[in-house]
């Protein structure tokens, strides 16, 4: 499948196009993460199939993104429907040493029909990884678990 020309915000202040890049990119996309010092989405939220475990994952693609580029990824992004906003206090509060992309319209979300759960009347993006080679995909890793390990995958 072919990705779309669809533009996202980034947490490094730009706008990528997945669709635009060139060589191997790998995007990594989970429900949400969480905010310190804050209350959950919902009381049950570590209940929900799938939706615990976005910062260990996240921090999982930091710790091996050097070993991610040996292995040939030109690009790493992480993806949720959070607001670029709140992703860019998350980048930086676990020091990412890549972008995170907020597709908050839910648009390329859409376009690739990428699974997708309902909470609290969000609509948030199940834990998956993509590996992109010139724009188009050529491995999905869903479902995702343990979310620690899947940098690993």
């Amino acid at each position: 499948m072919t990705i779309p020309p669809v533009t996202l915000r980034a947490t490094n202040d730009t706008s990528v196009t997945l669709s635009a890049l060139e060589g191997r990119t790998v995007v990594f996309a989970y429900p949400r993460t969480g905010e310190p010092g804050k209350i959950g989405l919902v009381d049950d939220w570590d209940m929900i199939p799938g939706a615990r475990g976005c910062t260990p994952q996240t921090c999982a693609f930091r710790d091996l993104f050097a070993e991610l580029k040996a292995a040939g990824a030109a690009q790493v992004f992480g993806l949720s429907t959070q607001s670029n906003d709140y992703q860019i206090e998350m980048a930086s509060r676990l020091h990412l040493p890549f972008p995170v992309l907020s597709d908050e319209a839910l648009e390329l979300t859409h376009a690739l029909r990428l699974p997708t759960m309902s909470v609290a009347g969000l609509t948030l993006i199940k834990r998956l990884a993509l590996v992109i080679d010139d724009a188009r995909i050529t491995h999905v890793f869903y479902p995702v678990f343990p979310p620690d390990r899947n940098a690993g995958d």
